[in-house]
């Protein structure tokens, strides 16, 4: 059985104070889950600060980006190793906002994720569509464009430490959610495109979340659904008890 994901994006959020606080409540509310994987990813300013409070407790770190150079004249970046430094254990690469906003590429996120898994952190690849492209009928074309562009070059060895995370685009922040039967289309269509690139095996193994308005009043329905093996939660993860009833919610166990 495939351990949920549940990952906490708290995009840029949160002073120093109030993380600390909140990670440390999600921590606390969610001790007794045993068969989640819990993940926050508060501002790189509050990274230290938040795995510290964090250490020894259940509940993992996770950045928001990063950059492919160790060290360098890139103004304004973090690396992968800075981000080990400070406790991260996973990273969030290629969510549509960046990509919208800071133009970043299907290319540039598969570099990303191979660093990322060259320095022992768990890449957390978003990939969507948009609601042209669903209105199209364009969805499948659009993620497995994504998802064969972002794992291209990764081997059998690391594809299994990805965590894959659909986003539809028309769902992020806007309160609007795929039905889980939307999402698990997705998702299916997913693995089966995983299996195509690797073996049936190993997409078996693969997790991959769903992320896209997630509330306490929707993870029942999407987390039972049997390709849905988490969520990416945006607004709903700023709040320690919405958060960690999404945890609880999707705790198979």
């Amino acid at each position: 059985m495939r351990t949920p994901i549940i990952a906490g994006n708290w995009k840029m959020n949160k002073h120093l104070e109030d993380a600390i606080a909140l990670a440390e409540a999600v921590a606390s509310a969610t001790s007794d889950v045993k068969n989640v994987d819990v993940v926050v990813a508060p501002t790189f300013v509050c990274l230290a600060s938040v795995a510290s409070a964090l250490e020894g407790t259940h509940v993992g770190v996770a950045a928001q980006n990063m950059h492919t150079a160790t060290s360098g004249a890139f103004t304004g970046e973090i690396s992968p190793t800075m981000l080990t430094d400070v406790g991260c254990g996973h990273v969030i690469l290629g969510h549509s906002e960046r990509r919208q906003f800071f133009g970043e590429t299907d290319r540039g996120v598969n570099e990303k994720a191979k660093v990322a898994l060259a320095h022992g952190l768990i890449p957390i690849i978003c990939i969507g569509e948009s609601l042209g492209e669903r209105e199209a009928e364009q969805t499948m074309d659009k993620v497995s464009f994504q998802v064969t562009a972002a794992l291209s070059g990764i081997g059998e060895e690391d594809i299994t430490k990805v965590v894959l995370a659909y986003e539809p685009i028309w769902a992020i922040g806007t309160g609007k959610t795929a039905t889980p039967e939307q999402a698990q289309e997705v998702h299916a269509s997913i693995r089966a495109l995983l299996a195509q690139l690797y073996s049936e095996d190993i997409a078996q193994q693969i997790r991959i979340q769903y992320g896209g308005s997630v509330k306490p009043a929707n993870i029942a329905d999407l987390i039972s659904q049997p390709d849905i093996d988490g969520a990416l939660v945006g607004g709903a993860s700023l709040k320690a008890d919405s958060f960690s009833q999404i945890v609880m919610a999707s705790d198979k166990g």
